[in-house]
Order: C-alpha cells, then sequence, then structure tokens
C-alpha cells in the first residue's frame, strides 16, 4: 500500500513534511560524492589480480600443494559425514533444497549451490582434520573449498580452472587476517578471524568462477565486506555445530551469495578499501593495509598452510608427533611410564586443557597415545573412551604446562615433551616443525595415505581411490561436475 502518511496532515505540517524529506536528501545523496573517484591503488591491485586469475598460469609446486589440500579436504568433508554435526549438515540440506545444481558430498543430495557451499563448509569443519594457516589465525579450506565446489559446478568449470580459484581464494582471504592483525585482533577485537578469512576468501574463488571481470570483483568485494562476521565465541561451543558453521559452513555460503549476486547484475560500492565507512575504518587493522597485496602472484599462501597429519586439534599435533618419535625410539610401554610433561604455548594450552570434546583434549590424546601408539579418527572421536578406565589411569600421569618462550615463538606451534620412566630414565623431545607444517610439508603418499583413513570406511576403497586418482590429475577434469559420482553416495 502507499504510505499516505503526509497527505493527512495539515498545510504547516506538509511543509515540515517536505523540508524533511529534502533534508534527509541533503544528507544522504542519492549518488554519493565519491562514488566516481578511482579506486585506491590497493583495491585496483587486488580487483585486478582476481579477475585475471582464471587464465593464470600457476607454478608447479603451488598446483601439487593446491591438490594436497582439496583431497584432504574432500577426505574432511567424507569423514565428517559420520559426526553429528556432519549428519545434520546433510539433514539440512536435504530438508531445505533448491534446484538441483550442487553436490552435498558424502549424501545423495543435490541442490542450490547456496545450501550446497553451506552443508559442506559444515562438512569440512565437523571435527579437526581441516588445514590451518597459522599466519592468518585461520583455516582456510574448510571454506574455500566447499564455496569453489559449490560455484564450480554452478558454472560448469573444469579442473584447472577450479585450482585456480581455490588457490585464489587462500591468497586473498588470508591476507585479509594477516592485515588485521591475525589472534591478537580475535583476542582484543572478539571478532572471529576464521569467519572473516573465509568470507573474503570463498567470494573470491566463487568470483574467479563466475568469471567477474575487474570492476565486479570490486564490487564482489563490497559483498564480502558487507557479510565478515562471526565471533570468537566459538571457542564456548563444545559441540562443533556453531564452530563449523563459523569456520566453514558461514562463510562458504557468504561469498558464493556474494559471486552469484554480482554475476546476475548486481553492482556495488567501487572501492569498500577508501571513502567514507569503508572496511578498514569499520575493523581497524592493526598492521598495514598493503599487506593486502604485498607479495601478489609471488608468494602463494597456500604453500604456507598446514596440514594435519593427525585430525585432532592443531595445538595437539606437535605433542603427539614427540610422543610418537619417542616411543619409536625407545619402545616402551604405557605401564612403564611414570609422568608426561608436555610444554607448549601459553594460548595453545588453554585450548586444549582437559577439554571435554575428545578430539582436542589433550590429556585425553596423550594417554590414548600412549596406550595405542598411535590416533585414528576413530579413537580421536571416541567420546566414550574418555571414560575407559583404563584411558584415565594413563591420563593422570599427563602434565601440561604453559610455556611463555613456546608462547613467543608463535605461531609455529612447536612442543616438547618428557617423558619419565619407572627406571628413572627421562627421555624428551622437542618438535619445532610438526609433520604437514610448511616448514616439514607431507608427501603426496603421505597425503593419500590419510585420505583413505578417512574416505575408505564411507565410501569404499574402489571409489575412495578413484576419488584420489580423480583430485591427483585434476587438470584432466573437463567439468567439476563430473566428480559428483565419486562424493556421493545413497
Amino acid at each position: 500500500m502507499r504510505n499516505n502518511r503526509c497527505e493527512n496532515m495539515t498545510r504547516r505540517g506538509v511543509l515540515r513534511c517536505g523540508a524533511g524529506v529534502l533534508a534527509a536528501a541533503a544528507a544522504f545523496p542519492e549518488t554519493p560524492a565519491s562514488a566516481a573517484e578511482p579506486p585506491s591503488q590497493i583495491m585496483a591491485t587486488l580487483s585486478a589480480y582476481m579477475s585475471a586469475a582464471a587464465s593464470r598460469q600457476l607454478p608447479g609446486e603451488v598446483v601439487e600443494k593446491a591438490k594436497h589440500l582439496i583431497l584432504d579436504t574432500l577426505a574432511a568433508m567424507i569423514s565428517g559425514s559420520q559426526l553429528p554435526p556432519g549428519r545434520f549438515a546433510i539433514q539440512f540440506a536435504r530438508a531445505y533444497g533448491g534446484e538441483k545444481v550442487a553436490t552435498v558430498v558424502a549424501s545423495d543430495v543435490v541442490c542450490g549451490p547456496l545450501e550446497a557451499a553451506l552443508a559442506n563448509g559444515i562438512l569440512a569443519h565437523t571435527d579437526e582434520t581441516d588445514d590451518t594457516h597459522p599466519l592468518s589465525q585461520t583455516h582456510p579450506a574448510c571454506s574455500i573449498i566447499p564455496a569453489a565446489l559449490a560455484a564450480g559446478e554452478q558454472f560448469g568449470v573444469n579442473g584447472t580452472h577450479f585450482l585456480r580459484a581455490v588457490t585464489l581464494g587462500y591468497d586473498i582471504g588470508t591476507r585479509v587476517t594477516i592485515t588485521l592483525g591475525k589472534l591478537q585482533y580475535m583476542t582484543e577485537t572478539h571478532r572471529s578471524t576464521h569467519g572473516i578469512c573465509g568470507t573474503f576468501g570463498c567470494a573470491a574463488a566463487a568470483g574467479c568462477e563466475a568469471g567477474l571481470n575487474t570492476q565486479q570483483m570490486r564490487w564482489l568485494l563490497s559483498y564480502a565486506a558487507q557479510q565478515a562476521s562471526g565471533l570468537a565465541s566459538w571457542q564456548r561451543d563444545t559441540d562443533h555445530y556453531e564452530k563449523a558453521f563459523d569456520f566453514g559452513g558461514m562463510p562458504a555460503r557468504n561469498g558464493v551469495t556474494a559471486a552469484l549476486l554480482v554475476q546476475a547484475g548486481a553492482n556495488g560500492v567501487d572501492d569498500i578499501l577508501s571513502g567514507a565507512d569503508n572496511f578498514l575504518q569499520a575493523f581497524v587493522p592493526k598492521n598495514d593495509a598493503a599487506l593486502l597485496v604485498e607479495k601478489l602472484g609471488e608468494r602463494y599462501e597456500i604453500t604456507r598452510t598446514n596440514v594435519k597429519k593427525w585430525t585432532i586439534g592443531a595445538p595437539i599435533q606437535a605433542p603427539v608427533d614427540a610422543l610418537e618419535i619417542l616411543q619409536k625410539r625407545e619402545r616402551f610401554e604405557p605401564d612403564q611410564v611414570k609422568q608426561v610433561v608436555v610444554r607448549v604455548a601459553t594460548h595453545e594450552a588453554s585450548i586444549v586443557n582437559n577439554r571435554e570434546i575428545s578430539d582436542i583434549c589433550l590429556q585425553h590424546l596423550i594417554a590414548v597415545m600412549l596406550i595405542d601408539k598411535t590416533i585414528t579418527f576413530q579413537s580421536a572421536h571416541d567420546k566414550a573412551r574418555m571414560q575407559d578406565p583404563a584411558v584415565l589411569h594413563q591420563r593422570a600421569k599427563v602434565q601440561l604446562v604453559p610455556d611463555m618462550e613456546l608462547e613467543r615463538r608463535m605461531p609455529h606451534r612447536e612442543a616438547m615433551v618428557e617423558v619419565t620412566l619407572a627406571d628413572g630414565r627421562v627421555l624428551t623431545e622437542h618438535v619445532e616443525a610438526v609433520r604437514g607444517t610448511a616448514e616439514n610439508p607431507m608427501t603426496r603418499q603421505e597425503i593419500m595415505a590419510k585420505a583413505r583413513g578417512l574416505i575408505a570406511p564411507v565410501m569404499g576403497n574402489a571409489t575412495c581411490q578413484k576419488l584420489i586418482d580423480a583430485v591427483v590429475d585434476l587438470e584432466r577434469v573437463k567439468d567439476i561436475r563430473d566428480l559428483r559420482p565419486l562424493l556421493q553416495r545413497a
């Protein structure tokens, strides 16, 4: 209905109403004076780089690392389907529906790209299997790869285009939170660096697949900035539903939304990094904004990303590595152990200290490692085992010590483990670079072995091997939708 609010006024009231409208028009002009201004140098560089990404040839080592992370993340999605948040994500996508465009992994659901991005993002971070990028305080893959998969299916991109889109997502998303200030920024502002990085990274990946030009990429970034969100309160989520949404599902959906809006014809603010009420003013980065474009095309952030050897929380990777080294070298049994002292960075210690979640509780996982001499996906997620008397007996021997010296060495997640045996011997191991980190990378064979352990129990050995082969040879994939039969199950 028409608003007749002014029509029923007295003449004086009408004049007042008109004056108010004129005043509002003066305060909020229809076309902002800054709209015609050229973009800032940072925005010009960033948007030009993004629009050219689909045709930019990548160095061989970058392509190889991208394949590692894609396979690792698909494995995380598939194994995540076995856990409560993952089952919920599939159920949600099935109920919510949408046009049958995009695949929901480890299910028979085909739905709209927004719903698929959301569900697959949750699947990818249903637990602690996915990668980390310590220099930006983020988990890039769990949102960027689901977003790239959904948008890739929407636009029918080939495997090479998909690889380039994923790589671009890492380059853009991580640089945003590096600029903001990573862990210190999250601590001081209570904002989640994970959701912010993911939203920008997913928008870049999806925009690349949508074929957006330089102007459209600037609008895309504005829509990403409008959706940049997430609170550090995810640290209080004990069941991983909201954490998976914040790290994976929300930013994946946000990024695909931004790309679809602009690809469909929406325009927006031409430079969200400068001018009135811009992103940098709103989020107040701790670092120079020039970091947003530092070494674009020279330094690929995907190569600085860490793969988790173990399907457990990142702060526990180094302690478990150290204990494995000692067990293999000294060959002791759990009953020979009198005490285990684990030193990690102070902030890391606060994340994993006696947590109620089995895969991020350091004391519990060290106890499991003492008994089993390894940690599998199944053992890491066996919550009932947290009450097993045999595990509790070993857990009582574990002492966690927050270490300020190791804190100063962050973002390197180091650990020192000291095992005192009943015969008086004291065994020590200091892990400075965890297996799977950029400093100590896993080989293709190790990545494939991890993937097999996660995929085969769900999809079967034959499908698992076909999926691994397809990812290793992504350049031969003519349409990313051809992966659907290898990603779905009844």
